[in-house]
C-alpha cells in the first residue's frame, strides 16, 4: 500500500509540474536517478554530464553518431612547427545566458578551473600545461608533448563564464565527495541550448529554451521547455510513461518493454552502449574493512580474485536479470572504444568447482565474508545484478553482505576509497582506451579504488596522450591491456545495451553514450 501511495504521489508530481502557458512544446521525462550537481566540473558521471551539457557547451561536441563536431570552437588544429600546441578558433557572437559575451578569457578560466584539486575532470586535460589567449576569439592549449587525441578529450568540458564564477564565488569546482555546497550546485550560466530555470535536487529540474543559441538552425529541435523528474521506482516510471504523464523514460524496466512497445502511442528504441558494468576489489589495503578475515586481505591473492570471477554466471545474469539486453564482458571497456578487441573480451569460464578449489588453495576453504557496495538508481538493474552476484558468490563459500544505496552516496565511497568491493559502470566519452587507464588503472587514477598499481601501466598511460606515432601508440594500449587483464583488480560483468521508451510524438536520436541531447528533440502534435 505504501509503495502504491508513493508511486501515485510521484506520478501526480509529474502531472502538476509547473508549465508556463506560453510554452509551445513541453517535454516531460524521467529516469531513476538525478544529476549529482549542476556544477559542470565537479562530478564526471554520465547523467550529470548529460544534464550539464544541455546548459553548458564545450569547444567540441559529438553528433548523434558520436562524430566530433564544432561547438564553441569553429575549428581546431595544431600550430605549424609546434605539434604540442593546439589552436582553437572560437565562435563569435555567442553570449552566456546572463547576456555577457563569450570570449577566450572564459576558455582560459575554465581550463584552469578543471585542473584544480576538487575537479573530477582533471584527467581529461592532464596533458595540458597552459591555456593561452591569442586574441578575444583564439585560444591555444599547450600540452606536455604532442597530443593527437586532445579534441576528443574536450567534448565533456563545459565552458564557464569567468565573470559569473567570480561573482558567485565558485572559482573552484564543488567538492561533491565531501558534501560541499556552492552556488554552482543549483544555478548555472552556460551558452548552450537550454537555460536552467529550476533545480530541486531529487525532485525536479526545469530547463527552458535559449532563443539566442547559435545552433538552432542546424540542430532543428523544437522543445521549448524540459521538465525532468527522477522516479526511482521502476513500476512508477513505466506507469508515468504509459499514462502519458511523461513523454520519455531513459531507463524503462526491461520486463515492461513489450508492454510499452505494444502501446499505440509509444515506441522503444535501443542501441549498444559504450559502457561496461563491473565489480572493483580493493587489492591494496592490508586488511579489508568489512571482512571477517583479520590481519590480511583476501583480495590481494590472485587466486581469490580468479575464484570470484569464475563464480559469477554471467550468462545467467544476462538471461534472467538483463533479459538478453547485455553483452558479456572480458575487459572493462566496450566495442567502439579504440583498443578494444574480441580477443581481450574473452572471459574465464563459469566454473564454481574451480572457484572453490582456488579458494581452498588460497587458504580460504570455508570462504570469508565481505560487503558489496552497490548503487540502486544508476545502471540498468544495478541492484538486481548485485543480488544475483551475492547468491553466486555464496555458492562457493563467500558470504557477501549487500549495501545498495543511491548513487549520490555510493560514488563518494569509491572516490574516497572507503569501499572493499563495489559495482561501477564506466563509459568512455573520448572513445579511446587511455580514458579507462587514466581514471581506473593508473595508480593515481581518481576512480581507482582497487589499489592496483603497476609502474609500467602508469608509464604507458602517461605516454599514450603524447605519442603521435599511431602504430606505436596502439602497441602501448595493447601492452597496457595485457598487463591489467590478468590482474583481475576489476571483475567485468557486461557491456550495457541502451533502451529508451518514448512517445511516438517525440523524435529524439539515441546516442551510444546514453545521453539524450534535447537540441535534436522534435515534438509533434
Amino acid at each position: 500500500m505504501n509503495r502504491l501511495m508513493t508511486a501515485a504521489a510521484v506520478v501526480a508530481a509529474v502531472a502538476v509540474a509547473a508549465v508556463p502557458a506560453s510554452a509551445k512544446n513541453v517535454l516531460k521525462w524521467a529516469s531513476q536517478g538525478d544529476a549529482l550537481t549542476a556544477d559542470p566540473h565537479s562530478q564526471n558521471e554520465g547523467p550529470t554530464n548529460s544534464a550539464t551539457l544541455q546548459i553548458y557547451e564545450g569547444l567540441v561536441f559529438r553528433d548523434p553518431s558520436m562524430k566530433l563536431i564544432p561547438a564553441l570552437a569553429t575549428s581546431w588544429s595544431t600550430v605549424a612547427g609546434k605539434p604540442n600546441v593546439w589552436e582553437f578558433k572560437l565562435r563569435k557572437g555567442v553570449k552566456f545566458h546572463d547576456g555577457s559575451p563569450f570570449t577566450a578569457d572564459d576558455v582560459v578560466f575554465t581550463m584552469k578551473r578543471i585542473k584544480l584539486p576538487t575537479s573530477d575532470f582533471k584527467n581529461y586535460v592532464k596533458s595540458v600545461v597552459e591555456a593561452k589567449k591569442v586574441d578575444s576569439h583564439t585560444v591555444q592549449l599547450v600540452t606536455k608533448g604532442p597530443n593527437p587525441i586532445l579534441p576528443n578529450q574536450l567534448t565533456q568540458i563545459g565552458i564557464m563564464s569567468a565573470a559569473w564564477a567570480k561573482k558567485h564565488k565558485v572559482e573552484k569546482p564543488l567538492d561533491f565527495k565531501n558534501n560541499e555546497e556552492s552556488y554552482a550546485a543549483r544555478h548555472a550560466n552556460g551558452t548552450g541550448p537550454y537555460k536552467l530555470k529550476l533545480r530541486e535536487p531529487g525532485v525536479r529540474t526545469i530547463l527552458v529554451r535559449n532563443p539566442d543559441w547559435w545552433g538552432w538552425n542546424d540542430a532543428g529541435g523544437n522543445v521549448d521547455e524540459i521538465v525532468y523528474t527522477p522516479i526511482k521506482n521502476a513500476a512508477t516510471r513505466v506507469a508515468a510513461l504509459l499514462s502519458g504523464q511523461v513523454d520519455f523514460v531513459l531507463d524503462p524496466p526491461f520486463q515492461d518493454l513489450n508492454r510499452i512497445g505494444r502501446s499505440a502511442k509509444l515506441k522503444v528504441v535501443q542501441t549498444p552502449q559504450i559502457r561496461t558494468i563491473f565489480l572493483g576489489l580493493d587489492t591494496g589495503v592490508k586488511e579489508l574493512r568489512t571482512s571477517d578475515v583479520k590481519g590480511k586481505n583476501p583480495f590481494a591473492d590472485a587466486k581469490v580474485r580468479e575464484a570470484m570471477y569464475r563464480a559469477i554466471d554471467i550468462a545467467a545474469i544476462r538471461k534472467v536479470v538483463m533479459r538478453g539486453l547485455a553483452v558479456p564482458a572480458g575487459i572493462i571497456t566496450s566495442p567502439g572504444v579504440h583498443g578494444y578487441t574480441k580477443a581481450l573480451n574473452e572471459r574465464p569460464s563459469y566454473d564454481p568447482a574451480k572457484a572453490k578449489a582456488l579458494l581452498a588453495e588460497a587458504g580460504y576453504p570455508n570462504g570469508f565474508t565481505v560487503r558489496l557496495d552497490c548503487p540502486n538508481n544508476r545502471y540498468n538493474n544495478d541492484e538486481k545484478i548485485c543480488i544475483a552476484v551475492v547468491g553466486m558468490l555464496g555458492k562457493v563459500g563467500i558470504k557477501v553482505n549487500l549495501d545498495a544505496i543511491p548513487k549520490s552516496k555510493h560514488f563518494p565511497k569509491i572516490q574516497k576509497r572507503v569501499t572493499d568491493f563495489y559495482m561501477l559502470g564506466w563509459g568512455v566519452p573520448t572513445l579511446d582506451s587511455h580514458y579507462v587507464f587514466t581514471y581506473l588503472y593508473h595508480s593515481k587514477g581518481p576512480w581507482n579504488a582497487t589499489g592496483y598499481a603497476n609502474p609500467r601501466v602508469d608509464e604507458l598511460t602517461d605516454a599514450m596522450p603524447v605519442t603521435v606515432d599511431l602504430k606505436k601508440r596502439d602497441a602501448m594500449i595493447a601492452e597496457a591491456w595485457k598487463h591489467v587483464k590478468g590482474a583481475n583488480a576489476y571483475l567485468p560483468l557486461h557491456h550495457q545495451v541502451i533502451v529508451w521508451g518514448m512517445s511516438k510524438k517525440l523524435d529524439l536520436p539515441i546516442r551510444a553514450d546514453d545521453s539524450p541531447h534535447f537540441r535534436w528533440a522534435k515534438m509533434s502534435k
